[in-house]
């Protein structure tokens, strides 16, 4: 059911050098889930996630401190092993310290065509934040205007906000399955297809979303009836944790990180006049990154509502090493799931090490779940 998003998922660097030399177009990679891709679909670029390929490594030690957190520094040696040679560019908008030092270190070992970082405002619940965003935008696109020596559109911003909005509606679309009693795809599954969106061109993944919605009523119910379970936390693309769990009897139901959901939320507005503000509003307004929720806290009211929406029993809180803005973060969301009767169990990751680390742990939680059940 899920084959074509699998393998996108694991021949990533494949598909991305099949379609620059089917299509001609550029390539670009891009750090941080801010990034508003809905510029690079109008200019006919591809964008790809930066994304680890949870090895060991010991290429990045020069570039960036050990103690900076084992994703940034994974994504970096990616780079530095030449892994995404096919890059024509590398882009960031604002993030946390440590994946902006892995965007500086690889622009400056790795030669590229174009790099860009768009300052994204971190106090994104400021009144000016729409407008200062909506100011780089436009000074974004003219840099991707000077650097292809094509003119951007107003069609043509719609037409990128159009292939993402389309993309976001269909998993949106996907998700609403898991919230059925035995839901008829996996957290694995749905993995799969989140991580993929990141990897390959929108509407190709539409159009294979489109099959996927098409068939999965036939697929019986009962398949996937483990006790339902959250995961939220730092960037988490780790397939084998989620299959291991759900080996166990957990059913991961809803995700609150930026590969899943974060990542596709929201849509842009399309019928309003200025569509620069648009693609601003919707970023500033997304599920906030720890790094940008604050001063107010938003991200626990929209998690509880989660965990009601889809009807968790537990959650599984997720701190990649090293992580600063989860690591505050996490404290007050344990809390806040905790009292609406949410158990939770904190696991700290290291994406270069395996997952059956934490194997034990984890079916001691499904099992004080369950007996709560009982009793």
């Amino acid at each position: 059911m899920i084959d074509q998003f699998r393998d996108w998922e694991k021949n990533r660097h494949a598909y991305a050098k099949a379609w620059k030399e089917k299509t001609g177009g550029k390539v670009t990679g891009y750090f941080c889930s801010y990034v508003p891709e809905e510029i690079l679909y109008a200019a006919n670029i591809l964008p790809v996630r930066i994304l680890g390929s949870h090895e060991p490594q010991d290429v990045t030690e020069a570039h960036i401190f050990g103690m900076y957190c084992p994703f940034c520094r994974d994504c970096l040696a990616q780079g530095l092993k030449g892994k995404y040679d096919y890059l024509d560019g590398l882009l960031i908008a604002q993030s946390c310290l440590h994946i902006r030092q892995a965007y500086t270190s690889w622009i400056k070992h790795v030669p590229v065509d174009f790099s860009y970082y768009l300052p994204f405002p971190n106090n994104v619940q400021s009144p000016r934040a729409v407008t200062y965003l909506a100011g780089e935008i436009k000074a974004f696109k003219t840099a991707i205007e000077k650097w292809t020596g094509k003119e951007i559109t107003d069609q043509d911003i719609r037409d990128g906000i159009k292939i993402m909005n389309e993309n976001r509606n269909l998993i949106h679309r996907l998700y609403e399955y898991k919230k059925k009693e035995n839901p008829p795809v996996s957290g694995e599954e749905t993995m799969e297809v989140a991580i993929s969106q990141q990897l390959v061109d929108k509407k190709e993944h539409s159009e294979a979303l489109h099959k996927l919605l098409g068939s999965i009523n036939s697929v019986p119910d009962g398949k996937n009836n483990g006790t339902r379970l959250m995961i939220l936390g730092s960037e988490n693309d780790d397939i084998p944790f989620i299959r291991m769990v759900e080996s166990v009897k957990g059913t991961i139901v809803i995700d609150d990180h930026c590969i899943g959901t974060r990542y596709f939320w929201n849509n842009v507005h399309e019928n309003n006049g200025d569509l620069i503000t648009s693609i601003a509003e919707r970023y500033i307004n997304r599920p906030a990154c720890p790094s940008k929720d604050w001063i107010i806290r938003t991200r626990i009211k929209h998690i509880l509502q989660l965990a009601h929406d889809y009807r968790v029993k537990g959650a599984i809180v997720i701190q990649q090493k090293f992580c600063d803005p989860h690591e505050l973060d996490i404290p007050a969301i344990s809390r806040a799931l905790n009292a609406a009767g949410i158990k939770t169990l904190f696991l700290e990751f290291d994406v270069t090490v395996p997952v059956g680390q934490f194997k034990i742990r984890v079916e001691a939680f499904l099992e004080m779940l369950q007996e709560e059940d009982i009793f």
